[in-house]
Formats: C-alpha cells, structure tokens, sequence
C-alpha cells in the first residue's frame, strides 16, 4: 500500500497576500481569457507559474518566478505537517455539500506495485507540458486528487481544526485550509491512507509526469530520486457524501460541411427531437439514460440502442466513442459545462456538442480495481481544489 507522509509546505505569506486573489482553478479547466483575468488580480497569482506563457521559455520564467517569491518572502516554508482543506458548496440540486480532504506526500508507483489505482487514459501533450514544468521548476506547484477508502478520514482531518485561512471563489465554493501538526494525529492520517488503495480522481497527467519525472530523477541518480518518489496529493475519503461527480461533454468539429452527424449516430442510438436545451435536461438523461445532441438548428436526444451497444461498457463515454469510430475524421474537444457547449455550438466554434452523464463514484472505483482505464476526460470532480494552497519543494 501507499506510503503517505507528511511534508513541509511551501505556502503563501498570508501577512502579504489573500488567498482569494493569488489561488485559481487547475490548470486544465482554465482557458487563455480565464488566465488573463487571474493574472490581472495580482502579479503573485499562481497562474503565474503554473500556467505560464512569458518569456521565451516560459517553463524557465516560472522557475524563476518561484524562486523569487520565495527569496523575497512572498512564500514561507513550514516544519513538516499535513494541510487539511475543506470546500464547502451548493450542488446542481441546491443541497449544501462539502468535500473534506488532506494534502500530503503520497508515494509513486505504478499500476499494479504499490497500491495507486488510475481511472482513465492521458493525452501526451498535456503530459509534455507538465513534464517541462515540473523539470523546470523541481517542486509540486498543483496536487494529484486521490480517493481512499480509509473509514473515518474525514474525522481524522477535520478533528480540532482551527483555519489558517478561508476564502470563496468567484462560483461561490468556500475554502478552508489548516495545518495538521499534532504527531498522533499525523501518525493515524498516515496510517489510514497507508492502509489502502488510492484511487486516483483528478490530476492524471501530473501523476503520470511524476512518475516520468521520478524515473529520470533516478537515472541522474543511479538510485533514489529524493524527493521526486512522492507526489503532492490531496487524499479524500471514498464516500459519496464527499464527493459530486460531473461529466465532461464533447465538441465536435472538423466533419464534413454535408455531413449528417445525426443520420449517422441513428446507427447507435434512436433519435428523439428534444426542445431546446432547458435547466431540466440533466434529470431528463440521467432518469431516460439518454444522451443529448446539441446542433445550430436542432437538439436530439440519443438513447443507446441495447442491440448495438448493449456489450460496450456502461458509460456514455465510451458508448460514444463507439459511435464516432464510425465517423470521417473529425476532431474531438472537451467541454465542461452544459452552458458552455450550447454556447460554443451557437457561436459555430463546433459542429455540434454531446451532453453526457457522469459516471458515478462506484463505477470508477471498479474500474479502478480492475485494472481498466475510462476514455481520457470522463469525470469531471466538481469542485476543484484551489492551486496555490500549498507548494511542495522537491529540492
């Protein structure tokens, strides 16, 4: 099982700076007008390094950028400990949620060797792009999300807390952090994670560019990689009351322009006329088990014919890349979001867009155990963790 540990945390100085104007959303959620806005907040703003675009090696920027905010005092280092952090929020049924969980060093290993147990397939550019971060900067600068079955975690780390900061992002999701320092309590959180598998939730690549990282590390080496064997990972208990789970819709382009996407889905799926997208239309797929089509001129919804994709493994995911295997080339983005897709297909920014359902938490678990791996981009773990709370030095 996997060793998880504390670490000594390199975080913002909270006599300089406010949490709510230097954090911001992972890195993979954020788009260019989105970094912009960031940056404007402060000049300290973590997309700063990393999500960097100056210079002409931004990767190196960044680098410096961190180690400047670290000699000036911008960031403090701790004594080792673990960070608790909790995000408190509304749900799409405006019931109050919370997802509870804490930051510390887990230790890599491969699928099948120590216990870590990844849910869905990467792409290799975004791996290159982190992998040169990470090389550049040698540190943590976002956390791996991590589930573990650990009974009585979210006990063991909200326990006595008493915040070190709390803030609320622009969607309203509250965020609290505290440091866990007390050596019992760090020994049983270690113990508990340690006990178990991990299931990897969020944060794919930066797990698989640690491990690529690790490997080169050692090789440098000719043994130990130092700190590059752990990665900084935010650990939550595998319960559903913790976790909400999104899907990650798709965006279709590039097909050809007389091409009938629809004529052509009727192959996999009955094809009903639907109204216009409505706020409904969640509950409407999940209760129908249906998908949605969203094009210019017209929406559909898509029920899997058993006949055709009764055999395929139960994901709209994956029922859907069954589908378009039978498509001219064409190109596939991911989008989170219902409001965005509608928006994108209207503006013509994609030839039309496919409402998906979530995969659900014992799903992913499963697939988990059982070795496999979900199409890249299928869950979508609302909300995010904040970038920023914490560093972790490699050095």
């Amino acid at each position: 099982m996997p060793r998880f540990e504390p670490f000594a945390g390199i975080r913002y100085n909270l006599d300089l700076v406010d949490l709510s104007v230097v954090t911001s959303p992972p890195y993979d959620v954020i788009d260019a007008d989105d970094r912009a806005r960031l940056a404007a907040r402060h000049e300290a703003n973590v997309v700063a390094v990393d999500l960097p675009v100056e210079g002409d090696d931004p990767y190196a920027t960044a680098a410096a950028d961190f180690r400047h905010w670290l000699d000036e005092g911008l960031l403090v280092r701790d004594e080792p400990c673990f960070y608790g952090y909790r995000m408190d929020y509304v749900d799409e049924a405006g019931t109050p949620r919370h997802t509870t969980g804490v930051f510390g060093a887990l230790e890599l290993s491969r699928p099948g060797e120590g216990g870590i147990l990844p849910h869905e397939r990467t792409t290799p550019k975004a791996k290159s792009d982190r992998l040169q971060l990470l090389r550049a900067t040698d540190a943590n600068l976002s956390a791996v999300w991590g589930l573990s079955p650990a009974p009585g975690l979210t006990a063991l780390v909200a326990d006595g807390a008493e915040p070190l900061a709390s803030w609320s992002d622009d969607e309203g999701v509250g965020h609290t952090v505290w440091r866990i320092t007390d050596p019992a309590r760090t020994a049983a959180i270690a113990a508990a994670v340690g006990d178990h598998p991990v299931v990897i939730a969020d944060g794919h690549h930066r797990y698989e560019t640690s491990l690529a990282y690790r490997d080169e590390r050692r090789a440098q080496t000719g043994g130990d990689a130092g700190g590059a064997e752990l990665v900084m990972t935010l650990v939550v208990e595998l319960v559903d009351h913790e976790l909400t789970v999104l899907p990650i819709h798709r965006l279709i382009s590039g097909l050809p322009e007389d091409f009938d996407l629809l004529e052509a889905l009727e192959a996999a799926f009955r094809i009903t006329p639907s109204a216009p997208v409505d706020p409904g239309i969640a509950a409407t797929m999940r209760a129908q088990g249906a998908l949605v089509l969203v094009e210019a001129d017209r929406t559909s919804v898509l029920t899997p014919r058993p006949e055709v994709l009764g055999g395929v493994r139960d994901l709209d995911t994956v029922r859907l890349d069954t589908a378009l295997a039978h498509l001219p080339p064409h190109e596939l983005v991911y989008q989170h979001g219902i409001d965005h897709v509608v928006s994108r297909v209207a503006k013509g920014e994609a030839q039309a867009g496919v409402l998906l359902n979530p995969a659900s938490v014992a799903q992913i678990v499963q697939i988990a155990e059982g070795g496999e791996r979900m199409p890249p981009k299928t869950t979508f773990f609302h909300p995010k963790p904040r970038t920023g709370v914490v560093f972790r030095d490699l050095r």
